[in-house]
């Protein structure tokens, strides 16, 4: 046996015992789909994972995704052996406040860890985000990424492997930890290696079969992957549990810590415990920055109408002239989004994620984490599809600034496959989200420029038709504000908006004056942070409000603004919330916003009834 296939089996061994005792003491974990991957971690981080433990955010070092999560142990015991941190914290796992959560976390504890995962399928898309942001900044660095058996039965993988293929990230090696045991029983495929390799092979990968508990074909093979063009699959065969009789590809075992009266047969069958320590490969080194050239793009500005998606991007592509880190996803609706107008100002930061939307979040997530303002936008329907990677996001820490457009039943003739009306809710229940939505085109780039500085998981939603502009090119539009468009000493109702319904609220203003009724109308532009003084205020001085907006009646606008006077004490006046109660068909916007009962004739209805006129 050689000197590093000795070496290598040791930390192997470690890494299996480590998982087991660190598990046993939490008294929860999954010790055994650790002990799976244990000699695949052994190599990677001991002679080919090149960075520097010290400082694991310098930019040339190379990036490690669990997209297995639930194996953390097993991360979390290379990265003590590595010197990461000591025993004592390793043996903190899953406890309060501990950083070495059940599933990996990038806390500032944890630096380690570059993006949340333990919902399956997300880390591959992760990991070609940060591919594509080192070929932005020229940086010869690779991404691993390491993949469980189950998880390949999720959609959201293929995406991910089509994706990588198809933007030439051969700096990408993902391994599949094939130990045939699921949660529940056996995977969908077993053993059957083959499956996956052609698969890979078929996606434009290049493709390998190694045993992973042979490590020097695992080192053999982790070399080529690193010489060859394409990104390398890397398919090992491996048992749950490996080197423990009683645990060794037994069903049964997933999820479950080894009783503490059985850990020390366990650990005796994998020689005892160790006290293994390695430096990993040094990271490359990187070069600085070459100077960044801004465009000559001028800010965009309106004295004509304009969709609030066209303002969006024109917003986004004076922005990727003007910052060499903003990047701009599409998901194959460029044309409708305006997102292309970024492709034609910065096309080597432009990323096209074609009908993938999970696929899109997923690279966006990975693109933050290495320093990118990512912004991706689709018709906000479709983002809806991504709830799982936009939740995880917040997990993450993660930056994404995110559009949808389409908003609402306004987009007419499309019908309601293709209209965003669940999407308020979905961004409201996010922690720290921001929710934007502009009513015309100078809201919009204002609003679209500060997302480019705001931290966590920020919204803007926009509008498929022309508005008016009612605002100048100059004006402020603080997170958490609102614009008071009409009021008066004397106004009897408050009419609230936001987005195509302040335009509603505005002609309905003008119907009630012809009846005698004096009616303040607010731009809740902010929907999350809301303006709460601004409606306390408003509330206590008409006694009367009427929230409308092109949504489902439930989680968005009108909820908001509940909220947020519940949270201000007693109340004394009405409120009363009009939006999209059935399922639309197909008809003009205006006949649909009719149909919905949110159109200015509805709001200067439902102002008379509450007033009792």
């Amino acid at each position: 046996m050689g000197e590093n296939t000795q070496r290598w089996n040791e930390l192997a061994a470690q890494i299996a015992v480590d998982s087991i005792r660190a598990t046993t003491a939490a008294g929860s974990g999954h010790p055994t789909s650790s002990m799976s991957m244990a000699h695949l971690l052994a190599v990677l981080f001991a002679d080919h994972l090149r960075f520097d433990v010290k400082d694991p955010h310098y930019r040339g070092n190379d990036r490690f995704v669990l997209s297995k999560g639930h194996a953390a142990p097993g991360l979390y015991a290379v990265l003590k052996a590595a010197g990461a941190f000591d025993d004592d914290a390793l043996m903190s796992l899953r406890r309060e406040g501990s950083p070495l959560q059940g599933h990996p976390v990038p806390i500032p504890e944890m630096p380690w860890v570059d993006v949340a995962t333990g919902s399956l399928g997300q880390g591959l898309a992760s990991g070609l985000g940060m591919a594509l942001a080192m070929r932005m900044d020229t940086i010869t660095a690779r991404v691993w990424v390491m993949l469980g058996d189950s998880e390949m039965a999720e959609g959201s993988v293929w995406e991910a492997m089509e994706a990588t293929a198809f933007h030439g990230a051969n700096n990408v090696t993902a391994i599949l930890d094939l130990n045939r045991l699921g949660q529940r029983g056996p995977t969908m495929h077993g053993w059957h290696a083959d499956v996956f390799r052609d698969r890979a092979l078929a996606f434009g990968w290049n493709a390998v079969e190694v045993d992973g508990h042979d490590v020097d074909a695992i080192d053999r093979a982790y070399t080529g992957a690193a010489d060859d063009e394409r990104p390398t699959f890397i398919v090992a065969h491996t048992q749950k549990g490996h080197g423990v009789s009683f645990l060794e590809d037994k069903e049964g075992w997933h999820g479950k810590a080894v009783p503490a009266d059985k850990l020390d047969a366990a650990v005796g069958e994998l020689g005892g415990d160790r006290h293994v320590r390695f430096t990993p490969p040094a990271p490359i080194d990187i070069k600085d920055a070459t100077p960044f050239t801004p465009s000559d793009v001028a800010r965009p500005a309106y004295d004509k109408p304009v969709a609030t998606r066209k303002a969006f991007g024109d917003a986004v592509a004076w922005l990727a002239g003007t910052d060499r880190d903003v990047v701009v996803l599409d998901g194959e609706v460029g044309n409708s989004t305006y997102t292309e107008e970024a492709d034609a100002v910065a096309p080597d930061r432009f990323v096209q994620m074609y009908i993938a939307e999970q696929c899109m979040i997923g690279v966006q997530t990975g693109l933050q984490a290495l320093g990118k303002k990512a912004f991706a936008a689709t018709f906000g329907a479709f983002l809806t599809r991504a709830a799982d990677q936009i939740r995880m996001g917040t997990v993450s820490r993660a930056d994404l600034r995110l559009s949808g457009s389409h908003a609402g039943v306004s987009i007419g003739e499309d019908g309601p496959s293709q209209m965003a009306i669940e999407d308020l809710a979905l961004f409201r229940a996010l922690a720290g989200s921001t929710v934007l939505y502009p009513a015309d085109g100078p809201s919009a780039v204002a609003l679209t420029e500060r997302m480019a500085t705001l931290d966590g998981i920020s919204y803007l939603r926009s509008t498929r038709e022309a508005t008016p502009v009612l605002y100048a090119n100059d004006d402020v539009f603080p997170v958490g504000g609102s614009k008071t468009l009409a009021s008066s000493d004397h106004d009897d109702v408050t009419l609230i908006g936001a987005g195509i319904t302040l335009h509603e609220c505005l002609a309905a203003r003008d119907q009630l004056a012809s009846d005698g009724i004096t009616a303040r109308v607010v731009d809740c532009y902010s929907v999350k942070p809301i303006d709460v003084a601004t409606l306390r205020t408003a509330l206590d001085e008409t006694g009367h409000l009427v929230v409308v907006e092109d949504h489902r009646i439930e989680g968005g606008l009108g909820d908001a603004v509940l909220g947020a006077l519940a949270s201000t004490g007693t109340l004394a006046g009405t409120v009363d919330k009009l939006g999209v109660t059935g399922v639309a068909g197909s008809a003009t916007p205006e006949e649909l916003r009719a149909w919905a009962g949110i159109d200015a004739a509805a709001i200067a209805d439902a102002a008379r009834t509450t007033l009792g006129r």
